[in-house]
């Protein structure tokens, strides 16, 4: 009885719509098991395509957690930008104390073109990181002892002032450039009582009056630089004192004969010769 059971196994079904109330058949399909499975696979593909699309390409999407929503995208796109700003900024540490371990060695310091083709080398092996480590921990022990008995020759020696990583004395527009024959300095406009700031670390040597260049502030800093302010409103510092790059030495303003506006008359010397601001400063 079993095996007769077995051989009338169905292999082929009818899918028939009948109204409920009239049992009138409305509509049949004829369907085998093959075919079923495919439709079934077809019904579930296609729900998950639906799902997907609906997911993707509408803002159903941001309700889902964990997903990132406009905000957090401008978010990271503006760290990303952060970031790369501090990675040039390092890069600028990096050139300045380099060049500050080579002149302290006696040695030569490096060119900025010979630091940016050596960035674009291979990575340092474990051994020349090593070699750096060692060299890092000597100097800092030699200026220690230096520092210990105050015979540091560091203030004898310049640095290159390409080298140096000049602060922003004042941001603002630029009224009349740099002309080594007629204009050797810059003018830079700004609203009245703006703070002027020191643009290296250094000692003021001269704070005074004059008639044509009004309050004027002078800064000697390492490496035979110099700086001057001139046309201040106000001085902040006086001679003899010791000043940081960012700190205020003074206050636009609009005095001296010489002058017909607030601004600032920045002028930038480098052994006993005046430089162009404006390669080295971003105002």
């Amino acid at each position: 009885m079993s095996k007769v059971n077995k051989s009338r196994r169905p292999t082929k079904f009818r899918i028939a719509l009948i109204d409920h109330y009239t049992h009138q058949q409305l509509a049949s399909v004829k369907i085998s098991k093959t075919g079923l499975f495919i439709a079934i696979v077809t019904i579930v593909v296609a729900f998950s395509a639906v799902i997907y699309s609906v997911i993707a390409f509408t803002p159903v999407r941001e309700f889902i957690p964990g997903y990132p929503d406009a905000h957090s995208k401008r978010a990271a796109i503006h760290n990303a930008m952060r970031i790369d700003s501090l990675e040039t900024v390092i890069y600028r540490w990096e050139l300045y104390s380099e060049n500050l371990r080579r002149v302290v060695e006696g040695r030569e310091p490096l060119k900025i073109d010979s630091l940016i083709s050596a960035r674009q080398k291979a990575s340092a092996t474990k051994e020349e990181l090593a070699q750096f480590a060692l060299k890092d921990s000597l100097l800092r022990k030699q200026v220690k002892e230096e520092e210990q008995f105050d015979i540091s020759e560091r203030n004898k020696r310049n640095l290159p002032i390409d080298g140096l990583l000049f602060f922003t004395p004042l941001k603002g527009v630029i009224s009349q450039g740099y002309d080594p024959a007629m204009h050797p300095y810059v003018d830079i406009t700004a609203p009245s009582g703006s703070v002027v700031k020191a643009t290296l670390d250094g000692t003021v040597i001269y704070d005074g009056w004059s008639d044509e260049d009004g309050y004027t502030i002078q800064i000697q800093h390492d490496g035979d630089i110099i700086s001057i302010y001139k046309h201040n409103e106000k001085l902040l510092k006086k001679t003899g004192d010791k000043v940081s790059a960012g700190m205020p030495v003074a206050l636009v303003g609009n005095t001296g004969s010489l002058s017909t506006g607030d601004h600032l008359h920045f002028e930038l010397w480098h052994k006993g010769e005046t430089v162009d601001p404006t390669k080295y400063i971003s105002f």
